[in-house]
């Protein structure tokens, strides 16, 4: 088994609820929008999470097209997702904080038939990282708590 492991850091920035979160010298802010307390910096952490699975899903699509007989000229996901704030914001035991449902559309500009196209769908959904992650669950671990003082 090949076993990897990414690492990543989130430190809150001061002030407001902005965050630098950084993972192999790369850096990305992400923020809240004003009606959700933010100073609207940066995408907030679950547009972020649609984001990854899209990204995930045009990585996917590119990294194995030609192998799966796929020419593929153009492709992009848009993505939503319904979460219910009550859960966040109020802490509303009977809302769970997280999205209830993603939704996705992919686009595919290419020659290939139909029936190939939709087998190339169901490849890139079954070889996607991040969409087997949140559609599958993954365990989180309770947290190391270290006080520095």
């Amino acid at each position: 088994m090949a076993m990897t492991t990414f690492k990543a850091i989130s430190r809150k920035l001061p002030g407001g609820l902005a965050v630098e979160s950084e993972s192999r010298g790369f850096k990305v802010i992400i923020d809240e929008p004003p009606s959700l307390g933010g100073t609207d910096t940066g995408m907030n952490p679950v547009e972020g999470l649609l984001v990854s699975l899209g990204s995930c899903q045009c990585i996917v699509a590119a990294a194995f097209a030609k192998s799966q007989g796929i020419d593929l000229k153009e492709f992009w996901v848009e993505l939503e997702g319904d979460l219910d704030t009550d859960g966040f914001l109020k802490g509303d035991p009977n809302v769970r904080p997280g999205y209830q449902e993603i939704r996705f559309t992919m686009h595919i500009k290419t020659d290939a038939p139909q029936d190939k196209v939709e087998a190339f769908q169901k490849f890139i959904q079954s070889r996607c990282p991040v969409g087997d992650s949140l559609g599958k669950g993954v365990t989180i671990k309770p947290a190391t708590i270290v006080i520095d003082k």
